[in-house]
């Protein structure tokens, strides 16, 4: 009987789980309704704004091109990593942080690499490296444009100083609630945009000068892109947890029903050999 007493134990701390993975995974679904919505709307407009300043930048001559677009030998190199603060949310901070390590080993080896964290798992993963310059785990208990436009303009400040020559933003691009693409972006300086035929044959007016507009624009958008990329990370988590939730709550489930079924056996089989005992003991009374 005690191995009954045991399988009864296990029947109920799975389904207690069972209940947490549930919860969770709807909790999750609540919130990645909202953060989908959110990068959904701004897309459009961070794209636009983009491609409108990699269009301009373009048609400027290297004298007039911004400060931010200044192509340098590349000798420290900032990457900005963007995960999650908690776990439960499968591989969203390990596929990051991966992806960091690989291009600190591979793409910038040899060179002088710093990180950036934002998300308390990116700070943990890179902290005993001592090269974490800041930790911005916090910015997830009030995710606002304002407070990311901090961290965008220090950046900036970074670049222009020459206290980096290359930032590179890696955080996981919101596909679906299933799927997440690790993306590794290029933040300073703005790259090139490639020849466009259609977009060279036409003549704009601009009013005032291009170089006044490119000046006031690419502020606005590199803000936006690092926005929208930790926006992106943000429903991401949500859709990586409910996804992961989802199938721990299967796997639970499944577990029990397993449980049940063992359970029920060795207790039949228990009862059985009662049976078979007192059937004996009578038997042998009579004889």
């Amino acid at each position: 009987m005690a191995n009954l007493k045991e399988i009864r134990n296990r029947i109920t701390s799975v389904s207690s789980t069972m209940q947490i993975t549930s919860a969770m995974k709807m909790v999750s679904a609540a919130k990645l309704k909202k953060a989908q919505d959110a990068i959904t709307e701004m897309r459009p407009y961070s794209d636009k704004l983009t491609q409108l300043l990699q269009s301009l930048s373009a048609s400027l001559d290297a004298e007039s091109a911004s400060k931010f677009s200044e192509q340098r030998a590349v000798n420290k190199v900032l990457l900005v990593a963007v995960t999650s603060n908690r776990g439960l949310c499968g591989a969203f901070n390990s596929n990051i942080i991966k992806e960091v390590n690989r291009l600190s080993t591979e793409k910038y080896a040899g060179k002088d690499v710093y990180y950036l964290a934002v998300g308390k798992k990116a700070n943990d993963a890179f902290k005993k490296t001592n090269k974490v310059i800041a930790n911005k785990s916090d910015l997830f208990d009030n995710l606002t444009f304002e407070n990311v436009a901090e961290i965008a303009q220090t950046l900036m400040t970074q670049f222009v100083e020459g206290e980096f020559d290359k930032i590179e933003v890696v955080y996981n691009q919101f596909k679906n609630a299933a799927t997440q693409v690790v993306t590794a972006e290029q933040f300073l300086p703005i790259l090139p945009i490639e020849s466009d035929e259609k977009a060279t044959n036409v003549d704009y007016i601009f009013e005032p000068s291009k170089e006044e507009i490119i000046e006031q624009l690419i502020p606005k958008s590199l803000k936006m892109q690092l926005y929208k990329g930790i926006r992106d990370s943000f429903a991401s988590e949500h859709g990586a947890r409910m996804t992961a939730m989802h199938k721990a709550t299967d796997n639970a489930k499944e577990l029990r029903d397993q449980l049940k079924l063992t359970y029920n056996k060795a207790r039949q089989a228990a009862i059985t050999n009662e049976i078979l005992e007192i059937v004996g003991g009578a038997e042998a009374l009579n004889n």
